[in-house]
């Protein structure tokens, strides 16, 4: 596979909701990848309306970028014939499953972002990564073994996030991944644990390289210390502790990943450690005057947030890590 090392290709996916999210990711982006020759933006676009669409533009323009390449996503639901759950987020989601077939079809590598992402460094390193030979590299992630269970694992198989992919396109369409993953989706009747990312799992598990934490700092690494995410996720395995560590000081890439322990930098009152550095890059965008947002999660979930922040730290992570490691799973699997 021959890539140009100076010249990225960066493929996000949103609806119009969160195109502003995915704006302030851009900016983060071309702000701290002065060194690259270019970097081409690919977005995967679930209804994005025109005024987004011009702001997202003026962003690459601002950076004297290839302007972004808006495409419309596959309608999963459509595609299939058949009503898919989400398990978080948006249908929006499920478009990076068709990576290969949405993308132009002389790509033979990008990275995928979620649009809830912060680079810090430039993106070279991880635009450069040697994948060993493996169709992904991702994020190995801190689930249980019941999880793996749930989604046709075994214990020790890995499960990764997939909000931050680097992607070998060839490989990825030599071993036909997008229509076994949509045998999956039918297989399971549109209801997965995760949803996309579960399906993904499933499909990839074994063709995944898992890239340094530094590359997907995600927000548990900020809630929890290295033992208490042990005991609160209990993963069979996982990275070792000075790699996390590392993650937390000084990542490449942060991702504000939802958490039972703290809110989104959007979102008015998040205490993250990097919510100063999202503030600082949204004034940046043409979203600047745009209010943060109002915490709309439902009465129950605000109420389970706010008691396991007001228990004893220990006693919050072992009872959360109960329903972690041991009911949500069960849940999902009935």
């Amino acid at each position: 596979m021959n890539i140009d090392k100076d010249i990225a290709h960066i493929v996000y996916a949103t609806d119009d909701k969160f195109a502003e999210v995915l704006g302030v990711s851009l900016v983060s982006l071309y702000h701290n990848s002065r060194d690259m020759k270019d970097i081409i933006i690919y977005i995967l676009d679930s209804g994005i309306s025109d005024e987004n669409k011009k702001k997202i533009v003026s962003v690459s323009r601002q950076y004297d970028r290839t302007e972004p390449v808006f495409i419309p996503a596959t309608d999963i639901c459509g595609k299939l014939g058949m009503n898919v759950s989400v398990d978080r987020g948006s249908l929006s989601q499920y478009a990076r499953l068709f990576v290969s077939s949405d993308l132009p079809s002389d790509l033979s590598r990008v990275i995928y972002l979620d649009c809830d992402i912060l680079i810090e460094k430039s993106i070279r390193r991880l635009w450069n990564l040697d994948l060993q030979g493996k169709t992904i590299a991702a994020l190995m992630d801190a689930f249980s073994k019941q999880y793996r269970k749930n989604i046709g694992l075994e214990k020790n198989d890995i499960m990764f996030n997939s909000g931050v992919m680097v992607i070998d396109l060839e490989c990825w369409k030599d071993k036909n991944v997008e229509s076994r993953l949509l045998e999956f989706i039918v297989q399971k009747k549109g209801r997965i644990q995760q949803g996309d990312q579960g399906a993904l799992n499933h499909v990839l598990s074994h063709e995944t390289f898992c890239f340094e934490p530094r590359f997907n700092a995600v927000t548990i690494f900020f809630d929890f210390t290295y033992k208490e995410m042990l005991t609160y996720r209990n993963p069979p395995v996982f990275y070792p502790e000075a790699l996390v560590a590392e993650a937390v000081d000084d990542p490449d890439i942060v991702h504000f990943t939802t958490s039972i322990f703290s809110k989104r930098p959007w979102i008015e009152g998040c205490h993250h450690k990097y919510v100063d550095h999202w503030i600082t890059y949204k004034a940046q965008s043409p979203w600047k005057d745009q209010p943060l947002w109002k915490d709309n999660r439902s009465g129950i979930k605000k109420f389970v947030s706010k008691s396991f922040n007001l228990l004893p730290k220990k006693m919050a992570v072992h009872i959360a890590g109960i329903l972690q490691v041991h009911i949500r799973p069960f849940v999902n699997s009935l």
